[in-house]
């Protein structure tokens, strides 16, 4: 019986932490396999901050679009509109991006596989796994998965099945494996077992053709945001322009709102009911990183699979792909060693330089997302100037900028003031 094929690293799951692992471990002269699934492409707006950018060397001709405005709208239909001074805020379409991603990985030697996998055990000689993955190839993509769903947020666990066509049963050894196989990961269930799952919403959107003549008020460089209970109860709703289509959508930890409904009434609400429909997505979106990434071993988890998922924001592309690259890091220092405990590492470092946003945001969303009276002083506390600028530049820089102690004081007793009622709505 021949033995299974060895690699230094496999890397389960293909989106960007995945691809961005597997990138840095083959540009690093390991052994790398990257498995993804068939006809997987995740429900998102697409953002992408200019750090990213810089960090990850994302050139700019993968841009869809570029948003220079995010307008917040209330549950009164109050405006807000923030301009970026100076920049602008990268879209990109998902299904383009990550395949982009994952062909420069396969381009600096990462071995691609297209498979679902199924089961991972330690090897016995203790040097590593064995990783059991069904090749596979694609049917169609998860667009009559999304139909399916999208009436309530119940089956956000069964979300991210794929329709595929399942072929030979195939097992390779690896030194490190690295979950990355998202918010509903079968790694991280299997393999690292200690502390208890993300909490989830489920996102569901819809992508648009967009008209050659755009209705009136439509700006195809502006983010429209709409924090409306009927939108979402606990989220946010958003139609995000991506040049010749946009994504329009929204997301909630409730398990009985139908994502469906409030995505039609958003597109009433923004004159979209005429445009063509090209797809339909959904996928959960873990709000809490999880307590632990590592089985001190030989596994490791990131992205979605970690829970790094900005809550409030819903933003996770940036904290994705560095989640990858720390992953990366943690593994590659786990096999130089042959030390597996080297893999907590990488939340470790992660969250020292992001916890303290994490922790922020989560606060920001429990106060400000409970009911349409809190949201309504919310969009009115977007105007303030001191708000915008250092929302934005935490956004785009990705850190709780200290250079203005000042700002944060008036930002402190604002906020205070709006949570009591105090100021004017």
């Amino acid at each position: 019986m021949s033995q299974p094929e060895m690699f230094d690293v496999v890397v389960v799951g293909g989106g960007p932490a995945g691809a961005t692992a597997a990138d840095d471990l083959a540009s690093k002269g390991l052994r790398v396999l990257l498995l993804d699934r068939a006809g997987r492409i995740k429900p998102c707006g697409g953002a992408i901050p200019p750090r990213l950018m810089r960090d990850f060397a994302i050139p700019e001709s993968l841009l869809a679009a570029r948003a220079t405005c995010a307008r917040m709208v209330s549950p009164a239909d109050q405006q807000v509109d923030i301009h970026i001074q100076g920049g602008y805020v990268g879209m990109v379409d998902r299904e383009v991006f990550d395949e982009w991603l994952r062909e420069r990985a396969a381009s600096h030697g990462a071995i691609r596989r297209t498979g679902r996998f199924e089961r991972y055990e330690a090897d016995p000689d203790g040097s590593g796994a064995l990783v059991h993955f069904a090749a596979t190839s694609p049917r169609r993509p998860g667009v009559a998965a999304a139909d399916a769903q999208a009436d309530g947020a119940a089956v956000a666990d069964h979300a991210e099945s794929d329709d595929h066509i399942a072929g030979e049963a195939v097992c390779v050894r690896a030194r490190v494996v690295i979950g990355a196989d998202g918010a509903r990961s079968q790694v991280a269930r299997q393999a690292v077992t200690h502390g208890k799952p993300a909490d989830c919403v489920f996102a569901y959107h819809e992508i648009l053709q967009a008209p050659a003549v755009k209705p009136a008020g439509y700006d195809e460089s502006r983010c429209d945001v709409y924090y409306r209970g009927t939108v979402s109860p606990d989220f946010y709703g958003w139609v995000f322009p991506h040049g010749d289509t946009l994504s329009v959508g929204t997301g909630s930890a409730d398990k009985g709102f139908s994502l469906r409904h409030a995505t039609a009434e958003l597109r009433e609400s923004a004159g979209l009911q005429g445009f063509t429909t090209l797809r339909r997505e959904g996928a959960p979106l873990p709000m809490r990183p999880l307590e632990r990434w590592d089985n001190g071993r030989d596994v490791v988890l990131a992205g979605d699979a970690a829970g790094v998922v900005a809550p409030a924001s819903g933003e996770g592309i940036y904290y994705a792909m560095l989640g990858g690259r720390l992953a990366a890091e943690a593994a590659q220092e786990a096999i130089i060693t042959n030390d597996g405990r080297k893999l907590a590492l990488a939340r470790k470092r992660f969250m020292g330089e992001h916890g303290r946003v994490f922790w922020v945001l989560g606060l920001m969303q429990h106060f400000w997302y409970g009911s349409d009276k809190r949201r309504e002083r919310f969009v009115a506390m977007c105007r303030d100037r001191d708000v915008q600028q250092l929302t934005f530049d935490a956004y785009m820089n990705k850190r709780l900028v200290r250079a203005k102690p000042l700002a944060h004081v008036r930002i402190f007793f604002k906020d205070m003031a709006h949570l009591l009622g105090l100021a004017r709505v």
